[in-house]
């Protein structure tokens, strides 16, 4: 609510790198006030860490702090709400359970985020909830799966501009009108991109949101996202209609996806803070090797079964490749045969597999003779 709303400017007690003798002995106030409220409860908890340490926060989050120390500001987003807005938080701010952290002070990677191109991947993959059925912005799904762009430094600029632009308008309207909120702003976006008439209400609105502005920005933006993706014949759309850009969109972005994996096998990765995500790394690592021959991604079926990563972005992966490599059709237990241990991780085998069929990099054969569904590569049966 304080990203999407004014915050509210409340604080919360944080007592990381505190033991309890130095609370009690510098924060008396502070002590005396968890001790009765806090403690009592955290002796009733199982988990002996919790009972030990009562005056810390249950998980300390030590990753999350160590990629936010260095910062002037971070980037967030709120997990779940209508519209998917990004800001940037000054870094003494920590995010709770209900936010997302981008740990970079990049106003480029903002700009990516809420532009159309990520957007219209976000509609089309993320999870929701609620009774609005509100997007919710999973990294694993969402952020770990997606192609950022490789922009010279003149098109990363110009994002950059853009992106911190677009942030300071909103955070200027709000700090100059509290009761404008974020939902509200993109609720009026909407019907001034859709071409509706305005009421009273919406222009009282619309004048002290500056939403004509809003959407100025974000076209600008647009433009300069698809120019760094190299996709500039869809800024102008014509005579297309908004699914089949937003198609066109999906289909290249999966292309895109295939090909940063194969960069990824062969050793390229474009870190998006590499200072902090490869330190040791070589920055000629970073570039585009020039000269190389474009070839097709060649995928070599593993000699012996490997184990099924941990997280989801490399379950896709592996998954992925497994079925692009093989052909044919394959059921939820033969995808995991293929994998040490996975037979407890159908569910996840089984999303990632729904996944890729929203995606159209998989198709799904459900008439079967024992009626369990069947998955195969969109690709191979496109190119029979």
């Amino acid at each position: 609510m304080d990203i999407v709303r004014v915050p509210k400017k409340k604080w919360i007690i944080d007592l990381f790198g505190f033991d309890e003798s130095q609370v009690a002995r510098s924060f008396p106030q502070i002590y005396q006030h968890i001790y009765e409220t806090v403690r009592p409860v955290r002796l009733q908890n199982r988990e002996p860490s919790r009972k030990k340490n009562w005056w810390l926060f249950a998980r300390s989050n030590e990753e999350l702090r160590a990629a936010i120390k260095p910062l002037n500001k971070f980037i967030a987003t709120p997990d779940t709400s209508k519209f998917k807005p990004f800001t940037l938080l000054d870094a003494r701010t920590l995010p709770d359970a209900q936010v997302y952290c981008i740990a970079s002070e990049d106003a480029w990677i903002l700009g990516i985020l809420e532009s159309l191109i990520h957007q219209t991947w976000l509609k089309k993959i993320a999870p929701r909830m609620g009774k609005g059925n509100d997007l919710r912005w999973k990294p694993a799904v969402v952020f770990d799966l997606f192609p950022f762009p490789d922009p010279n430094p003149e098109q990363k600029e110009k994002i950059r501009e853009l992106g911190d632009r677009l942030d300071a308008h909103r955070k200027k309207v709000q700090a100059d009108h509290p009761d404008i909120t974020i939902t509200g702003m993109y609720n009026l976006l909407e019907k001034l991109r859709a071409g509706e008439p305005f009421t009273d209400k919406d222009r009282e609105y619309n004048d002290r949101a500056l939403v004509a502005t809003l959407k100025q920005i974000h076209d600008e933006l647009d433009i300069a996202v698809l120019e760094a993706y190299g996709w500039e014949d869809l800024k102008d759309e014509g005579e297309r209609v908004k699914d089949e850009v937003d198609e066109i969109i999906l289909e290249r972005l999966v292309a895109l996806n295939a090909e940063r994996a194969e960069e990824e096998r062969n050793g390229l990765i474009r870190w998006l803070r590499p200072d902090y995500q490869a330190p040791k790394q070589a920055p000629a690592t970073q570039q585009v090797l020039e000269g190389m021959p474009e070839t097709e991604a060649e995928v070599i079926a593993p000699v012996e079964q490997q184990k099924l990563p941990a997280s989801l972005a490399e379950q896709f992966t592996a998954i992925r490749n497994l079925l692009r490599t093989q052909g044919g059709e394959w059921s939820v237990e033969q995808v995991a045969a293929q994998f040490k241990n996975a037979s407890r991780k159908k569910k996840a085998i089984r999303e990632c597999l729904d996944l890729m069929v929203s995606l159209n990099i998989l198709a799904v054969h459900t008439e079967t003779e024992d009626s369990s569904p069947r998955w195969y590569s969109a690709e191979l049966q496109q190119a029979s």
